[in-house]
């Protein structure tokens, strides 16, 4: 196989950035939402349980359904299909909510965001694998990651302004995350008409032959690395937001602060140890 030329690298890095802007815009969607959702479904009359097992029951889908989505992804190799159908799923779900005036199709809204964050991962994961073999998997990841967690920031600071300068409006707060949600859509599809068939992007790469020697230093300071920032994972689910109704004046908004904080760690540890492995 040829050798790796710099024309082969700024295709494959074009590639990963385009993903990435990808998943910038889709999770300062659906991140955003996630931050406001557990004080929402108290504004429609539940309870903190009802936040929890929706929560974890979105959880619950979002990652166990990967099996299946990946299985069919390998198997009909229609990568850009399923990551598009996941996509729209993922995407689509967060601007219904400012119109969900029950809680029961509120709660079918945050689910099947899930869903279609399950359905997408797997097939744009391993389309993202193709891209990073030229440019080198740590960096690759790395760099992806790094922008879809600069996306998790925003996203809660946007709604976090809104419900700030329109007294709580929840409508106002779903209903602008249309915006990025079709910026993400929209760069999805160029990506999918530049690069068709992502494998191809792997082929001008020389095999190599698997080390089993242990692991590496590299490795071991990705994992601190990683550890490291570990507390970012503290405010995770919408429930977390509940207590903070105690010590805050408005944790409605407040708790959309603490997600921001928790994905600039996030940002700037998957920057790092992407370097750090490149």
């Amino acid at each position: 196989m040829p050798s790796i030329t710099r024309e082969s690298a700024r295709t494959a890095m074009r590639f990963v950035v385009l993903l990435g802007l990808v998943s910038l815009f889709s999770d300062m969607t659906y991140e955003a939402a996630r931050s406001i959702n557990g004080p929402y479904l108290n504004l429609l009359g539940r309870s903190g349980a009802t936040v929890g097992w929706v929560a974890g029951l979105g959880e619950l889908l979002g990652y166990g359904l990967r099996i299946i989505s990946g299985y069919l992804a390998d198997k009909t190799r229609k990568y850009w299909v399923i990551t598009f159908a996941g996509y729209f799923l993922n995407l689509v779900s967060v601007p219904l909510l400012a119109f969900a005036g029950y809680w029961q199709l509120a709660v079918g809204l945050m689910i099947a965001e899930r869903i279609g964050k399950a359905i997408r991962t797997p097939a744009r994961d391993a389309m993202l694998s193709y891209g990073t073999h030229t440019m080198g998997r740590g960096w690759g990841f790395g760099l992806h990651e790094a922008m879809d967690q600069v996306g998790a920031t925003l996203g809660p600071l946007l709604v976090s302004a809104v419900l700030l300068y329109k007294a709580q409006n929840y409508h106002d707060a779903y209903l602008v995350l249309l915006f990025p949600a079709i910026a993400a859509l929209v760069i999805l599809f160029i990506a999918s008409r530049q690069y068709p068939n992502p494998e191809e992007l792997e082929l001008t790469v020389k095999t190599t032959t698997l080390e089993t020697t242990g692991y590496p230093r590299k490795f071991w300071m990705y994992l601190l690395t990683g550890r490291g920032f570990y507390c970012r994972w503290l405010c995770r689910f919408p429930a977390d937001c509940l207590p903070l109704q105690r010590y805050t004046l408005d944790s409605r908004r407040d708790y959309s602060g603490f997600v921001c904080c928790r994905h600039v760690c996030g940002c700037c540890c998957c920057a790092g140890a992407g370097a750090v492995v490149r």
